[in-house]
């Protein structure tokens, strides 16, 4: 199958979003997504992936309810939290489609975004769309730390992105599911939206709609979150430097690819 897409016209699309926490959004949510993914005609074939991050409210319950009524989505479950680096790696584990959507269950990113980027898969315009928050429904410190870190990845990186940050991507699965991804919490789009710049595959982006929360938490405290987010910025920053210096070779993305197909 060619990766932009089936012969008819559609793309098969595998949902890929951690939860932790989650319960008063996640029914909402989930219903959201399976009602735009049922009546899409450009989406084919599709499934849901939600790993459960050892939530201590109702949300892996309300998962395994909403299962009974949607035979396409998939519950994994953790023991015990341990991030949600942690949960998005097992949940794009879990994914079987040509393409992986990620999303966060908390429900500020509107799958409708999705509109926008199924004419340019279609189009063979890219392997790897990212959405670009057009006004981040956030608080003042989560929207100054994001900008700070995205620009700093951006100039240590040598890339130009608007969002370097954001979890709402659109990725040829093949490819996805074989970067080695290692950030256990919050920031783990940020090593993902890195690791395909670091193959020379630059990111698509397009323009989304970005809301605020309507409940729940982010369960890891905003001080913490920051300190994590710029040591792996740093991180990422060093290991790129060291391989445009050739002390380090970066596998390309065919080599990834052919690990992950074995």
């Amino acid at each position: 199958m060619p990766p932009h897409g089936s012969l008819s016209g559609a793309i098969d699309i595998s949902v890929a979003a951690p939860a932790y926490n989650e319960a008063a959004n996640i029914a909402e949510v989930v219903t959201e997504w399976q009602t735009y993914l049922r009546r899409n005609a450009m989406v084919g074939e599709w499934e849901i992936v939600v790993c459960d991050d050892g939530s201590t409210d109702a949300t892996a319950d309300i998962l395994e309810e909403l299962r009974v009524g949607c035979p396409e989505l998939v519950v994994v479950r953790f023991d015990r939290n341990r991030g949600a680096g942690a949960a998005i790696r097992a949940a794009i584990g879990h994914t079987r489609l040509d393409w992986v959507l990620l999303l966060d269950s908390d429900g500020q990113f509107p799958i409708a975004n999705l509109d926008r980027f199924l004419g340019p898969v279609l189009a063979g315009e890219g392997t790897a769309f990212s959405g670009a928050r057009v006004r981040k429904a956030d608080g003042a410190a989560y929207r100054w730390g994001s900008a700070a870190s995205g620009a700093v990845s951006n100039l240590l990186h040598r890339t130009r992105y608007r969002d370097f940050n954001s979890i709402f991507k659109l990725v040829h699965g093949p490819l996805l599911r074989a970067l080695p991804l290692e950030a256990g919490g919050m920031n783990c789009s940020t090593e993902i939206t890195a690791r395909v710049a670091e193959l020379g595959r630059g990111w698509v982006e397009i323009p989304i709609e970005h809301r605020p929360r309507a409940g729940g938490g982010r369960g890891w405290r905003y001080w913490r979150g920051a300190r994590d987010r710029a040591l792996l910025v740093g991180y990422l920053g060093y290991r790129h430097w060291l391989q445009r210096r050739g002390v380090l070779r970066a596998p390309s993305a065919n080599e990834w690819i052919r690990r992950e197909v074995r």
